[in-house]
């Protein structure tokens, strides 16, 4: 597998324009420990992934947005992949560092023996702690663990090649992982011709352990974030695996920081909209009320990232369950279950393996989410209960009971974006049964914390 440099070379050619003096000599180099010195009236600007060169003009500290940006990468993501938000599993949530090549190849099979492969499920991800603490000392290349790897990880990838599913790896956009593992800031070419070569297809990439200059403490001078701090960190990566064969999925990992939903279409596929899940209630409610005030950031290529799934992490109700996949789904966020397969119930399984939910999830013709309405005769909520969508087969409808006790909603069809209806037929995506035709709209009893999701039809307009 051959890596694109080309981001380098554009750099190097644009350097003689920008600055026609010449340069005058090294200034920095990454991964970098302390503020670059420039002589009086020179910066410092990247002229190599690892090297930084002292050039004519104003100093400006490297600190500064507008210096790290000079030269940055502009390589817009894959469009082979990311189309459509991930399905699959991730090993973080159900194991943290207690991961080997038995664990994940058990995952990869019970895609098979659950029925997740066949409902769409395909990327099988290793997260955090899956390398030794130091790189290779000749290579500087990520070593996969031999204790939890005997095989390494490529071997691992081609048996979850040749059951029809894919991998995942995790990074980070620092010096260290979150876990204290090599980070690839200043390694991403590196980093990313390794992955490569173990035919990875998803990237998972984290924001831990970063430098304080290349932290942002307030909005770059331009007010694009695309240009800040942050955003020129996950943009490096994105180019260095723009040409990686097979096209690598990219998650940035960035728990919502840096504005990331106004400039992450632009750099990869996914963004995290905030920090780790928790199987509680109380998470699941947050993550909504952030993640509802941006999905118009939602579409083809671009999906606001809620986190993993915690369903089978044993601390929230079937009913909760039922929301935090339902919620999920309508919202068009990647679902990357984050349990131990094998001790799923079949309540549980069947929750996730809902072929309408994922159908309106993964539906080629509408990228767009479901977005929340207000009834007149209903008072608003944080986050709000009622939101309508729409798919290939029509509108869709979804109530969520934010209430603490059992609770009646009442739907006017008039009252649904997009529907205008007098009369309509009302189908349980739930259990894929018709609940009959309606005059004017119908009432739904829902258990608390629970979830209804329906696709309502007409039957005659106004």
């Amino acid at each position: 597998m051959v890596k694109s440099r080309s981001y380098l070379a554009a750099l190097i050619f644009a350097l003689p324009a920008l600055y026609p003096n010449g340069a005058s000599g090294q200034c920095g180099g990454l991964p970098l420990t302390e503020s670059a010195v420039c002589p009086e009236g020179s910066v410092c600007v990247p002229s190599d992934i690892s090297y930084f060169q002292s050039l004519p003009g104003t100093n400006i500290p490297l600190s500064s947005p507008i210096h790290l940006a000079v030269g940055t990468p502009t390589t817009p993501p894959s469009k082979a992949v990311g189309k459509l938000p991930a399905l699959g599993w991730n090993t973080w949530n159900a194991y943290r560092c207690d991961i080997s090549e038995e664990k994940i190849l058990a995952a990869a099979r019970s895609f098979v023996s659950l029925g997740l492969r066949e409902a769409g499920y395909e990327y099988v991800n290793i997260d955090d702690c899956w390398a030794l603490l130091e790189r290779d000392p000749h290579t500087k290349e990520q070593i996969p663990d031999p204790i939890k790897f005997p095989n390494g990880i490529k071997a691992v990838a081609d048996e979850i090649h040749s059951l029809d599913l894919k991998i995942g790896i995790y990074g980070d956009a620092g010096t260290e992982t979150c876990a204290g593992y090599p980070g690839s800031l200043g390694y991403e070419a590196i980093d990313a011709a390794t992955w490569a070569s173990w035919d990875i297809d998803y990237l998972k990439y984290d924001n831990c352990n970063v430098p304080d200059h290349w932290n942002d403490d307030r909005a770059p001078p331009d007010g694009d974030w695309y240009n800040s701090n942050s955003a020129i960190r996950f943009r490096r990566m994105g180019a260095a695996i723009a040409d990686n064969d097979p096209p690598m999925q990219y998650d940035l990992c960035i728990w919502g920081d840096a504005h990331v939903w106004t400039w992450g279409a632009r750099v990869g596929h996914s963004w995290r909209m905030a920090g780790d899940s928790t199987p509680t209630w109380e998470y699941i409610k947050s993550i909504m009320s952030i993640n509802v005030a941006h999905l118009s950031s939602v579409d083809f290529f671009s999906h606001n990232d809620m986190d993993m799934m915690e369903i089978g992490n044993g601390n929230l109700t079937i009913e909760e369950e039922r929301t935090h996949f339902a919620v999920w789904a309508f919202m068009k966020s990647p679902i990357l279950l984050g349990t131990d397969l094998a001790a799923l119930s079949p309540e549980e399984v069947e929750i996730i393996t809902n072929t309408e939910l994922i159908a309106f999830l993964q539906d080629t013709t509408e990228g767009k989410p479901a977005l929340p309405f207000t009834p007149p005769n209903s008072i608003s909520t944080d986050p709000p209960q009622f939101y309508s969508g729409r798919s290939a087969k029509g509108i869709h409808v979804f109530i969520v009971n934010t209430n603490d006790e059992p609770t009646t909603f009442e739907l006017d069809f008039a009252e649904v974006p997009g529907l205008n209806l007098s009369s309509a037929g009302v189908h349980d995506m739930w259990t894929s049964t018709n609940m009959g035709i309606f005059s004017t709209g119908f009432n739904v009893v829902l258990a608390a914390h629970d979830t209804a999701a329906l696709l309502v039809t007409p039957v005659s307009q106004k």
